[in-house]
């Protein structure tokens, strides 16, 4: 049998046309903002940042649907014949507002396959580069990284970082069913670890449903605006280093670094205190 390098991808694209309703956009904010008032966002209103992850969303039909709730791999990323998939962080440049209603594209593009060691096992690093253009041209450069890894038969925490003593703003939000189960949605993710308890952890063994990691890096920056008086940032990065799941409140935290701000979410102290996604703002 052939070697499965995934080299064969590099290079592959896949284009895209889509946009943020004013029906989404509130669908979004009634997910994410607190004391939320039905149809605040209209046609027109700036996009809010990584509020672009709802816009082209993937109508893969049902019997082109993979065991875990993903479209199946194969068509655009490659199947690696590993079980487990993860949004592992990226990269994103803001270089021009978008807006509710407008249309817009995103080309991607398969910039690398990178296999290394884990602790329970081989992983691919899969890279993907998106361009994301509004009527205007284009409005946002993002990278991105996706991690394979071989399903284990226990769950196996990474090693935790703890979360910092000292910041600039630390709030909480519930991350029960309900909300994961409506950004799924407003998404259109079919990822069954976000809301199929027992998938997650029959199939996948997790201790429970996991947060996901482009929610929490959204509830960081929407948190960090705020903070900011409403200031939008040019641009930032994010990356998990560790599964958050549905048992406890989620932490906010917000470190001022001059211009730019380092953000983290975590769990209580009395809960261990780790960090989950960590995200580094940037305004100009």
């Amino acid at each position: 049998m052939a070697e499965i390098t995934g080299q064969e991808a590099v290079g592959r694209t896949a284009e895209a046309a889509g946009g943020v309703t004013p029906v989404l956009a509130n669908m979004l904010g009634a997910t994410l903002r607190p004391g939320w008032h039905a149809d605040t966002l209209q046609d027109g209103d700036p996009l809010p940042p990584l509020w672009h992850w709802t816009a082209f969303p993937q109508d893969t039909p049902m019997e082109r649907i993979g065991p875990d709730g993903h479209p199946a791999l194969g068509a655009f990323l490659p199947d690696l014949g590993l079980g487990r998939r993860m949004w592992a962080g990226g990269q994103l440049n803001f270089l021009k507002p978008l807006h509710i209603g407008e249309r817009l594209t995103r080309r991607s593009e398969i910039t690398a396959v990178d296999w290394k060691e884990a602790g329970s096992g081989p992983m691919a690093i899969v890279s993907l580069a998106h361009l994301i253009a509004g009527e205007d041209g284009p409005a946002i450069e993002e990278s991105q990284s996706i991690i394979y890894l071989h399903i284990p038969d226990a769950y196996r925490p990474p090693k935790p970082i703890l979360a910092p003593t000292e910041t600039a703003f630390d709030a909480e939000v519930t991350v029960d069913p309900v909300r994961l189960f409506r950004y799924s949605a407003a998404t259109f993710n079919g990822h069954r670890i976000h809301y199929d308890r027992a998938y997650a952890t029959q199939v996948e063994h997790y201790p429970g449903l996991i947060v996901h990691g482009p929610l929490q890096a959204t509830l960081l920056i929407e948190a960090a605006i705020r903070h900011r008086g409403g200031a939008l940032p040019t641009a930032l990065s994010h990356r998990g280093v560790h599964p958050i799941f549905e048992h406890h409140p989620l932490r906010l935290l917000g470190i001022e670094d001059g211009p730019a701000m380092t953000l983290c979410t975590a769990t209580r102290p009395e809960h261990g205190g780790h960090q989950g996604m960590q995200v580094r703002a940037e305004w100009a």
